[in-house]
């Protein structure tokens, strides 16, 4: 059960400082910045891989812990259990912020700017960027070690930062599911679920195929 805790923990630190620094940026009239945001969730998913790295690996994210079943590294049985975790902790933190600022920007709700479309492909490359360095820096199923909270924290910034303002950088289906739901603004909700998931089970053959026989002998952990 402490994988399970951690993956909520984890989802929920997530959840509340990068979604609720979009409500508290509309609160202060702009005070955090878009580039204050960027490095918000950059920053809370760096430190929860330090924190719940070794214990759970630190996935996050139901689109990172599918990939890594995908890529043999992580059991298939776990997989319902990681996934209900992280939604959990997602929509603990969504009905916090409920608490505290009511219905504020839609609690960080991901919404195209432009067609639907193009964000789909968006989320669908970002997603794909953000596994592929996700399983080169990852051991086995786990997001642990010296390099791997800065590097992943490092792409998620930098993918927020430039395309946040288009297609609000999700990568995450339970970072946006959770918000849809206790704000009840499901817009376009649905490419936030598919565009992650495709891109990061995308990402697997790709990785098996830079890192050769080795990647695909990894062990899940």
């Amino acid at each position: 059960m402490k994988h399970y805790a951690a993956e909520v923990m984890g989802t929920f630190a997530l959840v509340f400082a990068g979604t609720g620094a979009i409500v508290i940026n509309q609160l202060s009239g702009g005070a955090i910045t878009h580039p204050g945001i960027a490095l918000t969730f950059g920053l809370v998913v760096m430190t929860m891989i330090y924190a719940f790295g070794e214990i759970s690996g630190a996935h996050l994210n139901p689109a990172v812990t599918l990939a890594f079943g995908l890529s043999g590294r992580f059991p298939a049985k776990r997989i319902p259990g990681y996934v209900i975790s992280q939604l959990c902790g997602a929509l603990l933190a969504s009905a916090v912020l409920r608490l505290l600022f009511e219905n504020t920007a839609h609690l960080g709700a991901t919404l195209p700017k432009g067609s639907e479309m193009q964000s789909l492909v968006l989320e669908f490359i970002l997603t794909w960027i953000l596994m592929l360095v996700v399983l080169c820096v990852s051991t086995g199923s786990k997001e642990a070690g010296t390099l791997a909270g800065i590097a992943v924290g490092g792409v998620i910034g930098f993918e927020a930062m430039f395309a946040g303002p288009i297609c609000g950088a999700s990568m995450n289906p339970a970072r946006s599911l959770a918000p849809a739901l206790v704000s009840g603004t499901f817009t376009s909700l649905w490419l936030y679920i598919a565009g992650p998931i495709l891109g990061a089970a995308a990402a697997v053959p790709c990785w098996t195929f830079v890192r050769g026989n080795g990647a695909a002998g990894a062990q899940a952990k």
